[in-house]
């Protein structure tokens, strides 16, 4: 298969696919004698398993390091277990910023609506936002 059609089969944009394979993500396809790259359905699994790997949540550098594990013929199972569990603490963590904002900005709100804009001096940038 030509990289127009494993785009079409992935919906991965042919600069990415050249772009994974700088990174190593994919193998160096085969070239054609017209030096076109040529890719088996294995470049296709591959591609989507990058794809799936990214709506988890895995960086690129995640990625690598679980086709590293395939490559070298060890399940990657017990890793990406790891690697999912870190994700899942830093999204749980991130939501608790994320709640801890919204009261903070709450408050700020209230506040706002509490305030007369003729109260404000001109050394006041924003009395709303330094009130707190």
């Amino acid at each position: 298969m030509l990289i127009g059609e494993v785009s079409a089969a992935t919906g991965v944009d042919s600069q990415t696919i050249r772009f994974y394979e700088r990174q190593r993500l994919l193998p160096e396809p085969h070239r054609a004698a017209n030096g076109y790259r040529t890719y088996d359905t294995a470049a296709i699994d591959r591609l989507r398993f990058i794809r799936a790997a990214q709506t988890a949540g895995l960086t690129l550098a995640d990625i690598a390091q679980v086709l590293n594990l395939r490559d070298a013929g060890q399940a990657p199972c017990s890793h990406v277990s790891l690697v999912l569990e870190q994700k899942l603490a830093e999204v749980r963590a991130r939501q608790q910023e994320l709640a801890d904002l919204a009261v903070e900005l709450e408050q700020l709100i209230e506040i706002s609506h509490t305030m007369d804009p003729e109260d404000c001096g001109p050394q006041d940038i924003c009395r709303i936002i330094s009130s707190t």
